[in-house]
C-alpha cells in the first residue's frame, strides 16, 4: 500500500500533535498532584496559651507588685504555696517545691539525695540535654544506659552499666516523650545494686504506671512548667517526693531562708528545718507568684485537654499505620503504661531509608509547611553526640541506630482536627515522595 509524502507529512503532523497534547496533559496531571498535596499553614511552635482566669490574677498581682512568693501576711497563702498544694494533689505526692526551671529541680534530686562530687549517675542516652546538663550541675558525671526503638531506657542495659559502676549509687531515669520504661523493672534493679532511683517526669505530667501517677516508683521526680510541656509558665519546675528530708533541703536550698519554711503549704513540719537555713546554700531558685498564678488554672484543665490530645494521636497514628505502615516503625508503650500523654508523635523510618532519603523526606515536610525534626541531627540537643560538656565514655550502638531515624513531631493543642489531617497527608506523602523518587514505592 502507498503512502503520499503528504499523507506521511499529515500523520507525523498528527503524531507530533497527539504527543503534544499528551505530554501537556500529563504536565497538567503531575501539576494538579502537586498543586493537591496537603500543606500545613499553621505554626507548629504554638504553645497552649494561659486561661483567662491565670491572665486575671496575673493581672492583679502585677498591680500589686507582689510577685514574690513569701510576700503574704501571717496567716495567708502565697499563689506559688496554692499552687503546689494543687500539683501535690494532682500527681498524689505529699511534699511539693516549686522551682524556676525543672533543671533546677533535676539538680536538687541530686543534691539533696546525696551525690557527691565526681559521683556517676546513670541516665537515658536519649533524652533531652537539660538532663546531663543537670547531671553536671550538681557536679556529677553522667554514665549513660542505652535507649531502645520505644525510645526507653533499656532495662538490659540498665543492669550491665550497674555491675559496671558498683560505685554508681544514683539513677535517673528521663520519661522522654512522656515514654515510661518497664518501671517495676528498673526499680528492681535499683535495689539490687544499691541505686536511688530518680525520676525526670518532665514530659510525663497525667501519665500513669499501672493506675499511678508517674514519678512514684523513685523517692523522688521533677515536672516542668517551659512552654512546651502541659503546663506553660515560660519557664518553671516542682519537685515532687514523699520524703520529708529532700522536701526540706529543696525548700532551703530553693529560697526558704530563715523561718521563711512556715510560709509554705507542702513541706514537713518544722523539726525537719532545724538548722537547715544555716547549713545550706541558698540558691534563690523558686518560682514566683507570677509564674503560679498563670499554672493554676491550667491543672484544672490537664483531663479534658489530655483525652483531647490522646484521641488526635489514635486518629493520627491509625492514618499513618494504614498508609505507610509498612515505612516507619511507631514507638509501642511498655506494658504497664496504663495512661499516657500524647501531645506529639514519634516514629523510626524503616531503615531502607538512607541518610540522603532522611533528608530528602525532611525537606518534603518542610517544604509542605510541617518542620519534622530528626532527633539524630547533628545540631539536636536530644543527640548524645552534642552534649560535650557531658560526653558519653563508650559507644552507644543501639541508641545511636535508633537516633538515625527517629523523627519527632510536634501536635499543638490549639490546632483544629482538619489540621492534623493535614499534617498525616504531609507526612504520608513526603513519604511516598521519597519512595517513589527511589523507585522503591
Amino acid at each position: 500500500m502507498k503512502i503520499s509524502l503528504l499523507a506521511l507529512a499529515a500523520m507525523a503532523f498528527s503524531a507530533d500533535a497527539f504527543s503534544t497534547v499528551n505530554t501537556q496533559q500529563t504536565g497538567s496531571k503531575i501539576a494538579d498532584q502537586l498543586k493537591d498535596r496537603a500543606y500545613i499553614t499553621r505554626d507548629i511552635k504554638m504553645p497552649d496559651p494561659v486561661p483567662e482566669e491565670g491572665q486575671k490574677e496575673a493581672l492583679e498581682l502585677m498591680k500589686s507588685g507582689k510577685l514574690y512568693r513569701y510576700n503574704i501576711a501571717k496567716g495567708e497563702d502565697s499563689v506559688v504555696s496554692m499552687c503546689e498544694k494543687e500539683i501535690a494533689d494532682y500527681t498524689g505526692f505529699k511534699y511539693c517545691v516549686a522551682l524556676n526551671s525543672c533543671g533546677s529541680a533535676l539538680m536538687l534530686l541530686l543534691k539533696t539525695t546525696g551525690l557527691e562530687p565526681g559521683g556517676k549517675v546513670l541516665s537515658n542516652a536519649f533524652t533531652f540535654g537539660a538532663v546531663p546538663s543537670a547531671i553536671e550541675h550538681a557536679r556529677g558525671k553522667a554514665v549513660y544506659v542505652e535507649s531502645n526503638a520505644d525510645h526507653v531506657m533499656n532495662t538490659v542495659d540498665l543492669e550491665l552499666k550497674l555491675k559496671e559502676n558498683p560505685d554508681c549509687k544514683h539513677v535517673l531515669v528521663s520519661h522522654m516523650r512522656g515514654k515510661l520504661a518497664d518501671m517495676d523493672k528498673v526499680a528492681e534493679l535499683c535495689e539490687k545494686y544499691d541505686a536511688i532511683l530518680l525520676e525526670d517526669c518532665a514530659h510525663s505530667l497525667g501519665v500513669y504506671w499501672k493506675g499511678e501517677h508517674s514519678g512514684h516508683k523513685g523517692i523522688a521526680c521533677a515536672i516542668s512548667s517551659q512552654s512546651y510541656k502541659m503546663i506553660n509558665s515560660g519557664e518553671g519546675g516542682f519537685l515532687l517526693t514523699d520524703d520529708e528530708e529532700i522536701a526540706a533541703q529543696t525548700a532551703v536550698i530553693a529560697g526558704a531562708y530563715e523561718s521563711l519554711n512556715s510560709k509554705h503549704k507542702t513541706v514537713p513540719g518544722p523539726e525537719y528545718f532545724e538548722g537547715k537555713s544555716v547549713a545550706l546554700p541558698n540558691y534563690s531558685i523558686r518560682m514566683s507568684n507570677l509564674a503560679a498564678a498563670v499554672v493554676r488554672p491550667q491543672i484544672k484543665t490537664l483531663e479534658p485537654r489530655i483525652e483531647k490530645y490522646n484521641k488526635r494521636y489514635n486518629d493520627l497514628v491509625a492514618k499513618l499505620e494504614a498508609a505507610v505502615g509498612d515505612h516507619m516503625y511507631i514507638p509501642q508503650l511498655t506494658p504497664g503504661v496504663t495512661r499516657m500523654v500524647h501531645d506529639s508523635i514519634q516514629f523510626n523510618l524503616d531503615p531502607k531509608f538512607t541518610p540522603t532519603m532522611i533528608e530528602e523526606f525532611l525537606k518534603e515536610c518542610g517544604d509542605h509547611g510541617l518542620p519534622v525534626e530528626l532527633f539524630g541531627h547533628k545540631t539536636n540537643a536530644r543527640n548524645f553526640i552534642n552534649w560535650g560538656f557531658a560526653p558519653a565514655d563508650e559507644p552507644l550502638p543501639e541508641t545511636a541506630d535508633m537516633l538515625k531515624t527517629a523523627c519527632d513531631c510536634r501536635m499543638p493543642l490549639q490546632w483544629d482536627d482538619e489540621d492534623f489531617e493535614d499534617l498525616g497527608n504531609v507526612i504520608i506523602e513526603s513519604v511516598e515522595a521519597v519512595l517513589a523518587k527511589h523507585d522503591m514505592l
